[in-house]
This record gives structure tokens, sequence and C-alpha cells, in this order.
């Protein structure tokens, strides 16, 4: 199978201004594919913006919206991943991330765990989504895409992995945070995201896709940083921090069936002990259950 070109378009987008974005959009697809690239991933809400509080509801679109079909057809028999406010036909408003394939809304994520600590105030204005789905794409791999904090959360990947995927998609709006010299890269944040996707492109043994945004929204700035992370941890791409930019990396999917046959974790993964041990933990939590944890002998 043939290398596959990813495109991380990390972009700085205009605070409500879904048209301009489209715009935008619509061009570095263009750009990325005469590049070569078979897969191009914007950050979170790109289409948007990320500040949006009371803006949300004016700026959310169908996941059928003929604007999200016209950016698939842009990119041709390649593949795209574009995030936006999706509006729900009972109107709940979700941060959703797509995959447009084939000129089509090929599938839609929506962010299942949102923050609601320090700067993030995101359960105000928006719902959660509840499932976690790896799709197979025309990339030849399966494709699992999370949404900035969903991957601060160590069930994401592990999750979308066991279900097929190979290359793990997240698409992010982090602000720049601890800007402490005690950290090689010189931003807390950039090192905290990068141990993160190193640890999960390791464990799971996929390809890791990380686009981060750029720019400033009202008083948050965004540092970029996005990158590719190969199988092994290895990287194969780094974007600027602070900058606008378009960076490719070239992904073997060789590389993945390689890992995964020297190092089989996923093969070794035990679902039913998780689904069972997780069944217990929620009904201890819910009250349903004795706490195992607080009897010695039940909890042998």
């Amino acid at each position: 199978m043939q290398p596959i070109r990813v495109a991380l378009a990390q972009t700085a987008p205009h605070l409500g201004d879904l048209e301009a974005n489209l715009v935008r959009h619509a061009e570095l697809i263009r750009e990325a594919r005469r590049g070569g690239a078979g897969l191009v991933v914007f950050p979170e809400l790109g289409l948007t913006g990320y500040l949006l509080q009371d803006l949300a509801a004016e700026v959310a679109i169908r996941a059928d919206d003929p604007r999200l079909v016209a950016l698939a057809a842009e990119a041709g028999d390649g593949s795209a991943v574009v995030s936006f406010v999706e509006e729900s036909g009972d109107h709940r408003l979700f941060i959703a991330a797509a995959l447009l394939e084939g000129g089509r809304v090929r599938h839609v994520h929506r962010k299942v765990h949102l923050p609601t600590y320090g700067l993030f105030d995101e359960r105000r204005f928006f719902a959660a989504g509840d499932a976690l789905r790896a799709v197979p794409s025309s990339l030849g791999l399966g494709v699992g895409i999370g949404i900035c904090e969903d991957f601060w959360h160590l069930g994401t990947a592990q999750v979308l992995a066991l279900d097929g995927a190979q290359l793990l998609v997240n698409v992010s709006s982090s602000p720049g945070r601890d800007l402490a010299a005690t950290h090689a890269e010189g931003l807390g944040t950039a090192a905290s995201w990068r141990a993160l996707l190193r640890t999960y492109a390791q464990l799971t043994t996929s390809v890791v896709v990380f686009c981060n945004r750029v720019g400033v929204d009202e008083s948050i700035s965004f540092w970029g940083g996005s990158e590719v992370i190969g199988p092994g941890g290895e990287t194969l791409v780094r974007a600027p921090l602070y900058e606008e930019a378009l960076v490719y990396a070239d992904v073997a999917p060789a590389d993945v069936r390689r890992e995964r046959i020297a190092l089989p974790l996923l093969r070794d993964e035990r679902p039913e002990l998780l689904v069972r041990e997780l069944e217990r933990i929620v009904g201890e939590r819910a009250g349903l259950a004795a706490d195992a944890t607080g009897d010695g002998e039940a909890a042998r």
C-alpha cells in the first residue's frame, strides 16, 4: 500500500465568520491537494472560531449542510477532516468534526468530553456527544476522530483503536499556557500534549495526527504546534508555534502493520475484562452495588 500524504492546515479562524472560514478551508484543501495530500486536517472549530459563547447558535449548521458537501467535493478523491458547530434535529449544539470523502460527509464525531475547568466553559453552551466510532476510509486505513479534551481521557484512543482505527486524528483549540523555562519546548502546554500523543501512538501502535489552531479569540491565544506521529512514537512533521502553516507528512500504512506485529499490544488487550470491571465501578459509583474497595474480603 502506498504512503498517504497528510496535510495539517494550522489556521487562525475568524471568530463567528462561517462564510470567511469556509472560503479559507476550500482554498487550503485545493492547495493541499496540489501538494499531493490524500488527507487534509483542520483544527477544532476551524469553521467558526472557538470562543463563540452566545454566537454558537448563529453559526451552527446541520451535518447534511450543502456547504460541508461542497468542501468534500473540493477534496476530490481525497479526504478532509473539518470542525464546526453541529445542530442536531432536536436543536442541540455540538462541537463536531466531520470526515469528508467522496463528495459527502462520511462520518461525524461529536465531542464527548467538554471541559469546564480553568478558562473552559463548554458545557454551558454545548451538549456532549455519546459515541466513539472508528470508520473505514478511502485512505485504506480505519480513522478515529477525537476533539481536543477527548484525548485527555485515557479511554478515547483505546476504544478507537480497538474499534479498528489505525489513524487517530485529534483536532484541537488548545490555548497556550504555562510559559515555564523548565520545559524544553518553552511552553508547558506543548510539552504535555507531545508526551500524551506519543504515549497514544505507542500504546495503540497507530499513527496520531494532531492539528491545533493558532491566533487569538478575544484574550485567548492558541499555540499551534500541530504534528503527525508515527506508530512507534517518532515525529514525522511538526508545525511551528503561533504561526499559520500548511505542513505535510508521508504516512506509511506498512509501518502500522510492522509495529502491530512486532508489538501486539492491541491484540493482547482484554476488553471483556475492562467491561466487567467498569460495570462494577459504575454500579459502585451510582450506589447500586457495594463498594468492593471498602472491604478487603469483597475486593478479592
